[in-house]
């Protein structure tokens, strides 16, 4: 598959990681075109750490990994949505998500 038209308008693309079973949103992270094509070829989340400058798969070191069920882009193509099977908090911090710090509503 050819990812290039997911990066023409930057080297960096989001991708909202949502709870397959839950649908709960579990994560914002960004992907390059090497970690989609990791992601579409293993079947795991792979991502672009922008602060850390390199790759990293979902789970390396927490083994909280994330089972790829589908992935979608948005009308622009330049947000994917990436329904997966997560093993274990999704959140370093050890939350199952990432939003957990409410700043409007009840």
């Amino acid at each position: 598959m050819d990812f290039r038209k997911y990066f023409v308008k930057s080297e960096l693309i989001p991708a909202i990681i949502q709870d397959d079973d839950t649908n709960a949103i579990l994560m914002l992270a960004y992907m390059n075109e090497e970690s989609m094509r990791l992601t579409f070829e293993t079947g795991r989340t792979w991502f672009f750490s922008r602060s850390r400058g390199k790759l990293w798969n979902k789970g390396e070191s927490s083994g909280h990994f994330q089972q790829v069920v589908s992935i979608c882009s948005d009308c622009d193509d330049d947000t994917l949505l990436i329904r997966v099977k997560q093993t274990g908090p999704a959140c370093h911090t050890g939350s199952y998500s990432c939003f957990f710090n409410k700043i409007l509503g009840e």
